[in-house]
C-alpha cells in the first residue's frame, strides 16, 4: 500500500508533456479483491491532483471531479458531533476539562463599531438621451419613491408593505400611516432647539477648519454650463477637482508658510455662492432661471373662512339624477328618495357625506352605494359599527346582496379579503395604530350610528379614528337626527381639511301617533288618549282625558278602601299582568302587532315575558315554523347546551309568539329572536334600550313601561333623544301609514310638562368624549413624526376654540407687522420710569376690577350700592366725575347702574339732553396722571353745572365712596323718562334732579384736591376673602408709590405714554393669540403631562421620549395596559397553570363583584392578591402623578366575581352547571368569556414583544381551553 501511494504521488509530481499525456490518460486499477482495503483514489479536476479516500465509496465510478474541484459543504453537524463525541469516549476525559467545552478565540476589532449603514439615497442621476443617436445629453436628478422606507420607520404611504401575516391588523411595532389633515412638522418645529442642543446656523456659521488645524477645505463652488435642466457630468467631476484641499497637516506638524506677499496681494474674485437647497435640479434650475423684477408686494389680505360643512338641500326633488349619473353602480328595486340620491350624487364625486336622518328612513341605502362604487373602483370599504350585533346583522344583509363581505370581530374573522370588511369602530382603531396594509386600497370608511360618539366609555374611539385616517379615505357618516350636524360636520371637514355635505331629512318616512293607556278599569282598558299626533301636534285634551280616567280609579279604590293613593304608585305583579294583557288584547283586535315593549330593566324584562302565561298570539303553522326554525338554530350546540334552563324557557315563549331581548340572554338565543322577529313570527317583545341601538327591526307599535330609567347613578326621565331613538322603532316603511307609541300609565299620569319635554324637546347633541388613555400616548409616542399635542388639538372637544386658528394666524403677522412699524418709546431721562409707571398703572387698575367685581358678587356689596350712593365715574365720557346712584339692574349676570352724573352743560341749549352723552373730556388714549388715578382730583364744572342721567357698568364706575345722600330716586327716574320724549326734551329737569346735581358739586368743590374717603371692601363690607384681602393691600401698595414717579412731569409723557399704551396693547393681544395657538391652552394638557410622567416612572417612556420595552409591551395591550404589562414584566401568570392564568385575567377582561366567598385554588389566591397589589401600585403612582382617579376606585374595578366560574369553564364544565355558581346571567358570562379571548391574545402578543415563549404557549393553551361549546358558538348570522 505504502508503494501505491509513493507511485501515485511521484506521478502527480510530473510535469511538461508527460503531465499533458497523464491528464488524458485513463487510469486502470487492478481488480479489487477481497483482501483490497476500503480505499478509492479521486482526481481532483484536470491539474494532476489526486486525494486518496478512506471507505468503499463504490458510486465514485468514474473517479473523478469538475474542473475546479468540489464545491465546498458543511458537513452534517448532528452526525460529526455524535461521531467525534460520542462514538469517541476519549474526547471527553474526566480529568481535562479544557477539552469538554470549546470555544474559538474572536480578536478585537474596536473600529467595526464605528461602521454605520450608508444613508438611503433620496434620489438619483438618470442619463437623459438624444431619441434619435442615443447620445447622453446630461444628467437629471429623479426623486426616488421609496428610499429605505417601511414600516419600521416611515409613516408614509409609500412605504414598502409589510409581510403577509400583518397585512390586515398590522403589528405594534409598525408606524401608522400619517393622518390626513394633519400639517407636516414645519420649519419652525424641526429648528426647534432642546435644552442640550447647540444654536448652529446652518446657513453661515459651519466651520471649514477642523479645530486645532490652521487650515481647511475651500468649498467653493464652480460655474457649469449645460442645458436648462440638466445636469453635465463632466462640470460635476470639474468641481470635485477644484477643491482646495490645501497642505492639510497633523496637530503636531505645522503648515508651510506663505509667501510675504500673500496677505497684500488681491485676493480672487469669489464665484457667487448658490442657494441651498435639497435638490439638484432644484439648483439648477434657480441658476438658469432670470430673476424676475422686483415688484412691490402685495397687500395681505384677511384669510376668507373656509366652510367645511355645506348644507345640501333635499327638499327638491333630483329630476336629472339618471343624466347625471347614467350607469350607477347599484340599483334597487325601489325608486331612491330625494337624500338618497343627493348622497350617490355625492359619492360619486368623491365626496365625503354626512347623513341624518330619521329612524327607517333609509340611511342603508346611502352604504349600500358607497360598497357598490369601491367594487366598481376595485377598492375597499370598512363598514364600522358601534356594537357587535349590529356587524353580525349587517354582515348577513351585505353578504345576500354583494356576496364579496368579510367580517371582522374580536373573535370572528371572515374573508379578510374582502373588499367590503364589516367591523367594530375598536379593531379599525387598532388597524390604524398597527399600520394595517388594508388602509393603502381603502376608499370609504362608513360610520353607522355616529351618535354614538356621545357614549361615555367609547365615545373617544370615534373620535380617534376620524383623527387617524388617512388623506386618501372618504367618509361617510351615518346618524339620527341631531340638532348640531354642521357643527360636528365642520369639526370633521377642518381636521380632515376636506369638505363634508351635510343631508338631513326632515321629517320621517312613517309618522308617528303617541297615545297614553291606563288600562286599570273595564270603561278605558279599550281606550288609548291621543296625546301627539302625526303633524307634531301636542293635544292637551288627550292628556287631560287620561288624568281624569285616572283619577276616576283613585277615587274608586279610596271609596272601596279607605286609602290615599300615594303619590308615585306601584303596582304588583297582578295588575300589570292585567294591564299587559289588556293591552296586547286590545292591540290584537286593531291588527297593531307587533309590538316591541321597552322595559329599563332586564329583571323586568324576564317577569313581563313570563307572567303572561295565558297569552297565546299564534297560530298552529306559526308554531309549527317557529318549532322547527328553533330546533334547526340549536343543533349545532352539545346536548347538555340544548338543556340549559334558558332555552326551554325561551323556546315556551317564542311559540306564544313572545320574546326576550337583553344583554342577559344568551348571544344564540338572541340572534333566534331577533330572526323570528324579523320574520313576523314574534308578535310582542320585551326588550331593554339596546335593542333601539342600532338593531334594524322595526316594528308597527312601540309601548313603553315606564319613561324613567336608572342610568348608573340615579333614576330619571327619558331624555328627547333616548325617547326618539326607541320610539323610531314604530312604524315600517311600505307596511303602516303612521307608527303607534303607547307609553303605560300604570301608576300616576306623568306631569305634561315632562311629557311635552321628552316628546318635543331638542335631541341631545353630539358632544366630545375625548380623553387620553395610555395606549393612545404609547402608539402616538411609538411613531416619532406624530404628537399627542396634534392629536389633542384636533379633538372635538377643541374645535371650539381651535376653529378660528387660521384668523388667528393672520392676526399674528398683522400684530407682528404692526410692531416692527411702531416707532420706539422714549425712556431717557425723565422718561426712564415710564415702562415702571405704566406697569403700576395696569396693576392698579387690575386690583380695582378685582375688588370691584367680588364687591358686586356680595350681598354687603349690593346692598352698599342702593339708591343715594356716592360714586366715581371714570370712563371714556367722563374723567373722576362724581355720580348718584338711581337704580340697580337685577340681573345678575349683566349687572348695570342707573346713576346721576355730574358734568358740563353743553353751550348749545344751557341743557344736557337726559341719557345722552356730552362731549368728551377725554379720550381713552390720553395719559393718566397720578392724581386721576388716586381720584384726588375730582371733576369740576367750567361753567354752571349741569347732570346726566345714564346707564353705567361695572367697568364706569372707579370707586365707590364712603357717602351717601337722601334723594327721591323714583322722581329723578321718573322725569328723566318724560324728558326722552321729544314733546318734554327741552324742558327744565325737575327739583329732585338739580337738588341732587347741587349736592355732588357741593361734595367735589369740598374735596377737589384730596378726594372723597373710598369704600374699604374689607372693613367696611367685610369681605375677609385672601384674594379681596391681597387685592386691596397691593392697590394701597401701588397708591403709595403713584407720586414717586418722574415721568407724568415730562412735557413728553402724554404722548410717550400713548406710544407705549399701544405697543403693550399690540404685544399683549399677541401674547394671548400666540398662546391660543399653542400647544399650552389644550384644555387636555396638564392630564397629558401627568399621565406622561406616570409612563416615565415606570419605565415605558424613556427620558428622551423614546418607547420603551415595556411601553411597547403595552401598546400591545386593548385595555388596562398598566396593569396587563406590569402582570407580564412581572411574571405573575408565570407560574399559574393555563386555566388559572385565564382565571386571573378575567378579573381585568370582565370584572364583577364578588356577592359571596370564591373558592380559589391556592395559586389563584397567591395571583389575585400580586393582582390587587400591582393595581394598589399604579393607583398610588396616578395619584402621586395628580391623574384625576381616586385609588379605591381604580383597584375596585378589578373584580373577582367570575373568576370561580372562568376557572371551571377552563378546566372542562358544562356550562349547564356553570350557570350555578353565579348569579350572574347567563348572557353577561358568554359576553366575559369572549372578552377574556381576546385578553389572552393580546397577553400572548406582548409575550412576543418581550422574548417570553413559555407564556405565548400558556396563553395560547388558556385561549384554547375556553374556547368551545355554547360560549363560542358561530353567530347565526355568518352560517
Amino acid at each position: 500500500m505504502s508503494r501505491r501511494r509513493e507511485h501515485f504521488r511521484g506521478r502527480a509530481q510530473l510535469s511538461g508533456p508527460w503531465a499533458a499525456d497523464m491528464e488524458l490518460e485513463r487510469m486502470a486499477l487492478p481488480p479489487r479483491g477481497p483482501l483490497d482495503l476500503p480505499l478509492s483514489l479521486l482526481e481532483l479536476g484536470c491539474g494532476g491532483r489526486f486525494e486518496l479516500l478512506e471507505g468503499h465509496n463504490p458510486g465514485l465510478d468514474p473517479l473523478s471531479t469538475l474542473p475546479w474541484g468540489l464545491p465546498p459543504h458543511a458537513p452534517d453537524l448532528a452526525a460529526e458531533l455524535e461521531r467525534r463525541f460520542l462514538a469517541s469516549p476519549d474526547w471527553l476525559p474526566l480529568h481535562h476539562f479544557e477539552r469538554a467545552h470549546r470555544f474559538w478565540a474572536r480578536e478585537p476589532e474596536p473600529r467595526a463599531l464605528f461602521g454605520l449603514e450608508p444613508t438611503p439615497a433620496h434620489s438619483e442621476l438618470r442619463a437623459q438621451r438624444d431619441p434619435a443617436t442615443g447620445r447622453v445629453l446630461g444628467f437629471a436628478e429623479a426623486v426616488l419613491d421609496t428610499p429605505g422606507l417601511s414600516a419600521k420607520n416611515s409613516l408614509s404611504l409609500r412605504r414598502a408593505p409589510g409581510p403577509p401575516a400583518e397585512a390586515l391588523r398590522g403589528s405594534s411595532t409598525n408606524f401608522p400611516f400619517w393622518p390626513g389633515g394633519l400639517d407636516e412638522p414645519g420649519l419652525d418645529q424641526i429648528s426647534a432647539r432642546g435644552d442640550q442642543e447647540e444654536d448652529v446656523d446652518f446657513e453661515r456659521d459651519l466651520l471649514t477648519v477642523p479645530p486645532g488645524w490652521q487650515r481647511g477645505v475651500d468649498f467653493q463652488p464652480t460655474a457649469a454650463s449645460s442645458a436648462p435642466g440638466l445636469l453635465a457630468l463632466p462640470g460635476l467631476l470639474e468641481a470635485l477637482d477644484t477643491w482646495d484641499l490645501g497642505g492639510l497637516v497633523d496637530e503636531a506638524g505645522g503648515a508651510e508658510e506663505q509667501p510675504k506677499g500673500a496677505k497684500d496681494a488681491p485676493s480672487p474674485t469669489p464665484s457667487p455662492r448658490l442657494a441651498r437647497t435639497d435638490s439638484l435640479e432644484e439648483l439648477v434650475m434657480k441658476k438658469v432661471t432670470p430673476k424676475s423684477s422686483t415688484a412691490p408686494p402685495a397687500p395681505v389680505q384677511p384669510p376668507r373662512e373656509q366652510q367645511w360643512a355645506v348644507a345640501v338641500d333635499v327638499s327638491a326633488p333630483v329630476d336629472d339624477f339618471y343624466k347625471r349619473v347614467p350607469d350607477p353602480a347599484f340599483r334597487w328595486a325601489f325608486e331612491p328618495d330625494a337624500f338618497q340620491k343627493q348622497a350617490i350624487l355625492h359619492l360619486e364625486q368623491h365626496h365625503s357625506v354626512f347623513v341624518a336622518a330619521h329612524t327607517s328612513a333609509g340611511k342603508t341605502v346611502v352604504a349600500e352605494y358607497a360598497i357598490a362604487l369601491a367594487q366598481r373602483h376595485m377598492t375597499r370599504t370598512i363598514y364600522t359599527s358601534p356594537i357587535k350585533a349590529l356587524s353580525n346583522q349587517k354582515f348577513r344583509d351585505f353578504k345576500t346582496t354583494f356576496g364579496d363581505v368579510g367580517l371582522l370581530t374580536g373573535d370572528v374573522q371572515l374573508h379578510p379579503e374582502a373588499s367590503c370588511l364589516i367591523m367594530t369602530t375598536e379593531i379599525l382603531r387598532s388597524m390604524l395604530y398597527n399600520g394595517s396594509d388594508a388602509i393603502r386600497d381603502l376608499e370609504w370608511v362608513i360610520f353607522d350610528e355616529v351618535h354614538y360618539i356621545n357614549d361615555a366609555e367609547r365615545g373617544v374611539v370615534w373620535e380617534e379614528v376620524l383623527i387617524m385616517l388617512p388623506e386618501h379615505v372618504n367618509i361617510i357618516l351615518l346618524s339620527a337626527t341631531v340638532p348640531n350636524t354642521l357643527e360636528f360636520a365642520d369639526w370633521v371637514g377642518r381636521i380632515k381639511q376636506k369638505q363634508i355635505f351635510v343631508i338631513s331629512t326632515r321629517r320621517r318616512p312613517v309618522p308617528l301617533e303617541h297615545f297614553l293607556y291606563t288600562g286599570n278599569s273595564p270603561r278605558t282598558q279599550d281606550q288609548l288618549f291621543l296625546l301627539l299626533d302625526a303633524r307634531g301636534t301636542f293635544l292637551t285634551q288627550g292628556y287631560y282625558a287620561a288624568l281624569e280616567a285616572k283619577k276616576e280609579r283613585t277615587s274608586k279604590h279610596a271609596q272601596t278602601f279607605g286609602a290615599r293613593q300615594p303619590t308615585h304608585q306601584t303596582t304588583g305583579p297582578g295588575q300589570d299582568k292585567n294591564v299587559w294583557l289588556s293591552l296586547l288584547s286590545l292591540l290584537r283586535r286593531r291588527d297593531q302587532l307587533p309590538v316591541v315593549a321597552f322595559t329599563f330593566s332586564r329583571n323586568r324584562c324576564d317577569e313581563h315575558a313570563s307572567m303572561l302565561t295565558t297569552a297565546d298570539l299564534t297560530t298552529g303553522a306559526e308554531k309549527s315554523e317557529i318549532h322547527v326554525f328553533f330546533h334547526k338554530c340549536i343543533s349545532r350546540l352539545k346536548g347538555t347546551d340544548r338543556q340549559l334552563p334558558q332555552v326551554l324557557h325561551m323556546v315556551e315563549l317564542l311559540k306564544r309568539g313572545i320574546g326576550v331581548h337583553h344583554s342577559g340572554i344568551l348571544p344564540i338565543l338572541k340572534e333566534v329572536v331577533e330572526m323570528l322577529f324579523s320574520r313576523g313570527l314574534v308578535k310582542v317583545l320585551f326588550a331593554t334600550e339596546t335593542f333601539a341601538m342600532g338593531v334594524n327591526m322595526p316594528a308597527r307599535t312601540v309601548v313603553f313601561d315606564s319613561i324613567r330609567k336608572h342610568d348608573g347613578s340615579c333614576f330619571r326621565d327619558l331624555l328627547p333623544g333616548e325617547y326618539i331613538q326607541m320610539a323610531g322603532r314604530a312604524g315600517r316603511r311600505g307596511l303602516d301609514t303612521t307608527g303607534m307609541v303607547i307609553i303605560l300609565c300604570k301608576g300616576q299620569v306623568p306631569e305634561m310638562a315632562d311629557l311635552h319635554k321628552m316628546m318635543l324637546g331638542r335631541a341631545l347633541a353630539l358632544e366630545s368624549r375625548f380623553r387620553l388613555t395610555y395606549g393612545m400616548i404609547l402608539n402616538l409616542l411609538r411613531a416619532r413624526g406624530l404628537r399627542v399635542e396634534d392629536v389633542m388639538r384636533r379633538s372635538f372637544s377643541e374645535f371650539h376654540t381651535r376653529r378660528h386658528a387660521q384668523t388667528h394666524e393672520q392676526r399674528v403677522t398683522e400684530l407682528r407687522q404692526a410692531l416692527e412699524a411702531m416707532e420706539p418709546v422714549e425712556t431717557t431721562g425723565d422718561l426712564a420710569d415710564l415702562p415702571q409707571y405704566y406697569d403700576s398703572v395696569q396693576e392698579l387698575r387690575q386690583a380695582r376690577q378685582l375688588l370691584q367685581r367680588k364687591v358686586l358678587e356680595s350681598a354687603a356689596g349690593l346692598k352698599a350700592l342702593s339708591p343715594g350712593r356716592v360714586v366715581v365715574v371714570c370712563n371714556s365720557v367722563h374723567r373722576n366725575a362724581l355720580g348718584l346712584v338711581l337704580q340697580v339692574s337685577t340681573d345678575a349676570g349683566a349687572r348695570s347702574f342707573t346713576a346721576l352724573v355730574l358734568c358740563d352743560v353743553p353751550p348749545e341749549d344751557g341743557t344736557p339732553a337726559e341719557g345722552t352723552n356730552p362731549p368728551s373730556p377725554v379720550a381713552e388714549a390720553e395719559a393718566p396722571l397720578p392724581e386721576d388715578l388716586l381720584l384726588t382730583k375730582l371733576f369740576l364744572p367750567e361753567g354752571r353745572a349741569g347732570h346726566v342721567v345714564q346707564q353705567l357698568g361695572p367697568g364706569d364706575i372707579a370707586a365707590v365712596t364712603a357717602k351717601t345722600l337722601r334723594i327721591s330716586a323714583e322722581r329723578i327716574l321718573e322725569d328723566s323718562r318724560r324728558r326722552q320724549t321729544p314733546r318734554y326734551r327741552k324742558d327744565p329737569p325737575a327739583a329732585a334732579a338739580v337738588t341732587a346735581a347741587q349736592e355732588l358739586l357741593r361734595l367735589a368743590e369740598g374735596a377737589a384736591s384730596g378726594g372723597l374717603p373710598p369704600l374699604d371692601p374689607v372693613n367696611a363690607l367685610q369681605l375677609k376673602e385672601p384674594a379681596v384681602v391681597e387685592a386691596a393691600t397691593h392697590a394701597r401698595r401701588l397708591e403709595a408709590a403713584l407720586p414717586g414717579f418722574h415721568c407724568p412731569h415730562s412735557p413728553r409723557f402724554p404722548r410717550q405714554y400713548a406710544v407705549l399704551a399701544r405697543r403693550r396693547a399690540a404685544e399683549a393681544e399677541l401674547e394671548q393669540l400666540q398662546f391660543l395657538l399653542s400647544d399650552q391652552s389644550l384644555l387636555l394638557l396638564p392630564q397629558y403631562h401627568q399621565r406622561l410622567e406616570v409612563l416615565r416612572t415606570l419605565g415605558y417612556v424613556e427620558p428622551g421620549g423614546a418607547v420603551g420595552l415595556a411601553g411597547r409591551v403595552a401598546c400591545a395591550m386593548s385595555s388596562q395596559e398598566l396593569v396587563l404589562t406590569e402582570l407580564v414584566l412581572d411574571n405573575a401568570l408565570t407560574p399559574l397553570q393555563p386555566e388559572e392564568a385565564a382565571a386571573l385575567l378575567s378579573c381585568i377582561a370582565c370584572p364583577q363583584p364578588a356577592t359571596a366567598e370564591l373558592q380559589l385554588t391556592p395559586g389563584l389566591r397567591q395571583g389575585l392578591e400580586r393582582l390587587r397589589a400591582v393595581a394598589e401600585r399604579v393607583g398610588q403612582l396616578q395619584e402621586a402623578c395628580g391623574v384625576p382617579e381616586p385609588l379605591d376606585d381604580f383597584v375596585a374595578q378589578f373584580g373577582p366575581g367570575l373568576m370561580e366560574v372562568v376557572y371551571e369553564w377552563a378546566r372542562g364544565m358544562p356550562f349547564v352547571e356553570l350557570a350555578r355558581l353565579s348569579a350572574v346571567q347567563e348572557g353577561a358570562v358568554v359576553r366575559g368569556i369572549q372578552r377574556l379571548a381576546e385578553t389572552c391574545r393580546d397577553v400572548r402578543g406582548a409575550a412576543r414583544v418581550v422574548g417570553d415563549p413559555a407564556l405565548g404557549a400558556k396563553m395560547e393553551a388558556a385561549a384554547a381551553l375556553i374556547k368551545r361549546d355554547i360560549v363560542f358558538a358561530a353567530s347565526l348570522y355568518t352560517q
